[in-house]
């Protein structure tokens, strides 16, 4: 029989998370060689386990939020790769994005902290302002003088630079796929993303024409606005909530049976407006059915029994980025339709689903970290021997190949959808 449930030794002294959810951690320490963060630093304070106990004293009020504590806390690249290895089913992720907005509201960061956040919520969110910001950006490189304008930056500024991919260059544009005009398998809307839009809409454009090419219809979204993932991560609740209603009234007008990201954070943040709106009395029923809409382009490909690659003779690897693996459990649909594509060989990587640094803007608020987990994560690429790297998140594509144009290596970073569409076409990039 189980033992009676016990009711805690502290009650909250302040409202930082959902209380009664942390106890469901045991302590058991599974979720630690999950956990990017402590495998980089060795230290109990940034694992899931210590931010949990560093939580439950925050709301507690035996501990304050002080420098130690938030860095702890930012140092978190909320993968939930632990909540895949936790066998308690901890909502860590939850945990930790709570905790996040009470740090936002309750403690005062230094000027470079609070800076370099404003111009990532100011910009990212926005793809019309994000184009505006980097039109200088795309004149430079389009007279050649890019790397001369990186090497004449001060490294924080270089570095966020790095992660740019090139911006007139023709990348991996539209390809032909057949297209059928029979609506087989039902209507689908692909959520444009606010950085995708802007520096990876091929991987839209081909995943829209990947489905209509495989018997689904595609219906438009009367307006894309951000998934509200970055400002959940940060703390920024209040916006979130905003993005999460605006798309939820956008996806459930659209009339679509189901909805696609081609970024995996996003794909995970609408899978879980259902609960980020639950006591929404206007939309909390319609944000359920929108959560229970999302699908993978992958998964919504391997259903309809897709025939459309006429082959590329090469290797791949494929990297599982990590809110597509944790946070929606997709993890052989992708490799199913590497495998079934003529001429292609897939080589597995160690550790495919270890968070590679990008994490939304991670990437730019920590980048030592950043770049370790990068480095990481190219050692395992290189060793594959692989022509491609495959994934199906733009921020992970931006993070990889910055790290492997350091090295000059010629192994290729390439979106899911990039490359399926290339395999469809039987042409190389």
């Amino acid at each position: 029989m189980d033992a009676p449930h016990q009711a805690p030794e502290y009650t909250p002294a302040r409202e930082v998370v959902d209380y009664e959810l942390l106890f469901d951690c045991v302590h058991c320490g599974l979720c630690l060689e999950a956990c990017p963060t402590y495998i980089l630093t060795r230290t109990e304070m940034d694992s899931p386990r210590g931010r949990i106990y560093q939580i439950k004293a925050l709301a507690e009020g035996r501990l304050d939020a002080d420098p130690d504590v938030v860095r702890h806390l930012d140092l978190c690249l909320g993968c939930r790769g632990c909540e895949t290895a936790c066998p308690s089913g901890v909502r860590y992720g939850a945990l930790i994005e709570q905790a996040r907005a009470w740090v936002e509201r309750n403690y005062r960061r230094t000027v470079a902290q609070r800076l370099r956040r404003w111009i990532v919520e100011m910009l990212f969110p926005y793809p019309a302002r994000l184009g505006i910001a980097l039109a200088p950006l795309r004149l430079i490189e389009r007279a050649g003088l890019r790397p001369m304008l990186q090497r004449g930056m001060p490294q924080a500024m270089r570095e966020w630079l790095e992660l740019l991919p090139p911006l007139t260059a023709d990348g991996y544009a539209e390809v032909p796929v057949p297209n059928n005009a029979e609506s087989r398998h039902g209507r689908v809307a692909v959520h444009r993303g606010c950085v995708t839009q802007v520096l990876a809409d091929s991987a839209n454009r081909n995943a829209e024409k990947l489905l209509a090419g495989t018997g689904y219809a595609i219906v438009r979204l009367a307006q894309t606005v951000c998934c509200g993932a970055l400002d959940l991560h940060s703390g920024n609740r209040k916006r979130a909530l905003e993005f999460a209603r605006a798309n939820v009234r956008a996806i459930r007008d659209s009339g679509a049976d189901f909805v696609v990201s081609t970024a995996s954070g996003c794909s995970t943040a609408i899978a879980e407006y259902g609960e980020l709106l639950k006591d929404d009395p206007e939309l909390g029923a319609a944000a359920k059915k929108v959560s229970a809409k999302i699908k993978d382009l992958s998964s919504l490909l391997v259903d309809a029994q897709a025939q459309i690659f006429r082959g590329v003779e090469c290797t791949v690897t494929y990297h599982d980025a990590c809110h597509l693996v944790h946070g929606l459990g997709i993890r052989e649909q992708p490799r199913a339709l590497l495998r079934s594509i003529p001429g292609v060989k897939l080589v597995e990587m160690e550790s495919s689903d270890l968070c590679c640094g990008s994490a939304g803007s991670y990437n730019l608020t920590h980048p030592d970290a950043a770049r370790e987990l990068a480095r990481r994560k190219a050692d395992t690429i290189i060793a594959t021997g692989a022509d491609y790297v495959v994934l199906a998140n733009p921020g992970c594509q931006f993070q990889i190949a910055a790290e492997l144009r350091r090295r000059r290596s010629i192994v290729k970073v390439v979106h899911l959808a990039d490359f399926l569409a290339m395999a469809a076409s039987g042409s190389r990039k």
